[in-house]
């Protein structure tokens, strides 16, 4: 069964290393937003930075850990009405497997934000990077090397050779988001809607992606989503659903949920020293693959949010369905320190 283990830790490697690759994805999709369209950069708030880890499949191999930064900040000119730009910088690393699979994704981003009106907001952007990936596979082994009594590295694998440990490409990606907020409170408001809604394409002219073959390319990404946030009448808790689908060469990913929202206490009207707070938990489902339990606390200008992957796919039996866990880390400031939401043009409602 080690065996087997060990040579199924090597398909996974090197499958992420040809046509049938996907990107590395995070399940608090909606807390890394330039991962899912750079349009969203600036959106919300004026600087955010948010850090990811998520690890997983340690009850299968060696277990495979994702890490991710991004940081954007709009950038307002009084000679551009109703329009302001953002950038944005963020960065992606992955680690898979007993061979040590490593893919890393480092971008620049441009964003161009355009109000519609004082609800609503359209906004554009475009991303460029690297993709690099290397892979390590001397630390597999396989069944061809065990002579009967022990494993005897000196032995041919059986497998194919890879020809090549490293591959660099340039990466581009780019998108259109609405926004719509109908309440410029930070966490709760009665009869407050807010929303974002938009699709974006990733990968253009990333080069092969392959260490066996050469002509192999990434698939372009193509994403869609909608994140919604309702308040409940007679109240100033939420709802929150979501839906996010993803398509990459013939794989789809589709992920649906919704959480409800708690509001522990909203900022004063008449000092800053009351912090705004809210505690939201709630259940996504990834399609035919994982249950996704998530919890999110955010306190005036910070977030810290908790999700855990549990497998129901058919590697199940392998996983015991142990999926894995992902952690985020959110800093978010703008104007008031909590009593605006964020929109870049407005001032802070006090």
């Amino acid at each position: 069964m080690k065996h087997t283990i060990k040579k199924i830790s090597f398909v996974f490697t090197l499958l992420a290393g040809v046509a049938t690759a996907q990107d590395i994805h995070f399940s608090q999709y909606a807390e890394t937003p330039t991962s899912i369209n750079p349009a969203l950069a600036g959106v919300t708030y004026n600087t955010r930075a948010v850090v990811n880890y998520k690890s997983q499949w340690s009850s299968v191999t060696n277990k495979y850990l994702t890490y991710g930064f991004s940081f954007d900040q709009a950038i307002k000119h009084k000679k551009l009405k109703g329009g302001y730009f953002a950038i944005t910088a963020n960065v992606t690393k992955d680690v898979a497997g007993d061979a040590k699979m490593s893919t890393l994704n480092p971008n620049l981003g441009f964003t161009y934000i355009q109000r519609i009106n004082k609800k609503m907001k359209l906004s554009s952007g475009l991303q460029s990077g690297i993709f690099y990936r290397t892979i390590d596979i001397s630390n597999l082994r396989f069944d061809a090397q065990y002579d009967g009594y022990s494993y005897n590295p000196n032995l041919s694998n059986g497998e194919a050779n890879v020809p090549r440990s490293s591959i660099t490409s340039f990466d581009v990606g780019g998108g259109l988001n609405l926004n719509y907020i109908r309440s410029d409170k930070f966490l709760s408001s009665k009869n407050n809607i807010k929303f974002d809604a938009g699709f974006a394409a990733y990968h253009f002219g990333v080069g092969r992606s392959s260490f066996i073959t050469t002509n192999e390319k990434l698939h372009t990404k193509v994403c869609a989503y909608f994140n919604g946030d309702f308040n409940i009448p007679n109240s100033i808790n939420a709802i929150m659903p979501s839906l996010l689908y993803m398509r990459q060469g013939t794989n789809t990913e589709i992920i649906a949920g919704a959480m409800f929202k708690f509001i522990l206490g909203d900022p004063s009207t008449y000092t800053s020293l009351k912090k705004p707070r809210a505690l939201s938990v709630g259940t996504y489902y990834r399609f035919k693959d994982a249950i996704i339990p998530a919890f999110l606390l955010q306190y005036n200008k910070y977030a810290f949010g908790v999700t855990y992957d549990i497998n129901v796919s058919p590697l199940t039996p392998a996983s015991k369905r142990y999926g894995g866990i992902e952690v985020m880390m959110r800093y978010n400031l703008y104007p008031g320190y909590g009593v605006n939401l964020g929109r870049s043009d407005t001032k802070p409602s006090y």
